[in-house]
């Protein structure tokens, strides 16, 4: 899926860190007779606000919380990385699909293009922002993008955590997007769409993926109790706008916003599409060495880390 920045064809991350609202992650992910492994990960929480996604305001507002946290985290995994995979918040960005009736041959043109598109709309000048874009789909008819839009300081927020700890963010990219990634390599063949739910204390997004392509994305930070609506509005923008003829699976992830919500709304989910809802699980795609269960809150930690480091993998051996 789209990524916000990219080392192209350097060289792998040593390991992934997240930055989100509640906690510091970090997870080394190898490879073991050819399959990723979680060879070691860590998470530290942080105090309320220290982390505040926003699009257009500050998002690091306790900087030195933060950084004591990454700190505890990388001594905890027990080694020193230097190139490493960065996940953020996704209110930190704006994700949008947009199509073009006819596609530019190139990349440059393209690119403009997009910018042109999205400026009607951007909240702040595209000029101060970072701005990429994956083809979703693509054919005579014209082109599909999924873009995905940040002010440049703001990542540079991000970074600067990296940099401050001696590490370099080559690649950067939203948690969700993440998930959803994790999600392509458990299934890579999967022909049918599947609904991708992300409920975070402060905030929850929605992927619809075709394929290997998302063809809908929403997010939102209202509150669970708007889940239900959110999720209504987008089954019914499905069948009506998107062709669609029903998610073959419905994936569930996150921590909910309070102890015991994520299980209400597996239920609710459950009764909504008349079927079971599959939880999110990044230890089918990269087990964990040590082969302790994962707790829950574990393993929503672990799903967008695993997501992005399958994610760079698999494009190091395409290019």
């Amino acid at each position: 899926m789209s990524l916000l920045t990219s080392w192209l064809s350097s060289p792998l991350p040593d390991a992934a860190i997240q930055v989100a609202p509640e906690y510091v992650s970090v997870a080394v992910v190898s490879q073991r007779g050819g399959d990723p492994v979680v060879q070691g990960y860590a998470i530290e929480p942080l105090p309320p606000g220290a982390v505040a996604p926003s699009l257009t305001t500050a998002n690091i507002t306790a900087r030195a919380a933060v950084d004591e946290a990454l700190r505890r985290a990388i001594d905890r995994v027990g080694m020193r990385p230097r190139r490493v995979a960065l996940v953020i918040p996704d209110p930190a960005a704006r994700v949008s699909l947009v199509h073009f009736d006819q596609v530019p041959a190139r990349h440059e043109d393209l690119e403009q293009l997009i910018r042109w598109q999205i400026r009607k709309s951007a909240p702040f000048p595209v000029e101060d922002a970072c701005v990429t874009f994956d083809s979703s789909t693509r054919s005579d008819q014209g082109g599909d993008f999924l873009v995905v839009l940040s002010r440049r300081d703001i990542v540079r927020e991000y970074e600067a955590l990296c940099e401050q700890a001696g590490m370099h963010a080559g690649l950067v990219d939203l948690a969700t997007l993440s998930i959803v990634n994790l999600c392509l390599a458990a299934a890579p063949d999967a022909p049918d769409d599947s609904l991708v739910i992300h409920a975070q204390p402060t905030y929850t997004s929605l992927a619809i993926v075709r394929g290997p392509s998302i063809i809908f994305f929403r997010s939102s930070i209202e509150g669970d109790e708007a889940l239900t609506d959110m999720v209504h509005q987008t089954a019914m923008y499905y069948q009506d706008r998107l062709a669609g003829r029903g998610f073959s699976r419905v994936l569930l992830g996150g921590m909910g916003r309070a102890a015991g919500s994520l299980d209400e709304i597996r239920r609710t989910l459950g009764d909504r599409f008349g079927g079971s809802v599959e939880m999110i699980d990044p230890t089918r795609v990269a087990p964990l060495t040590d082969r302790i269960n994962a707790t829950p809150e574990v393993t929503s930690a672990l799903a967008p880390l695993v997501g992005i480091m399958v994610r760079a993998r698999a494009e190091a051996v395409s290019a």
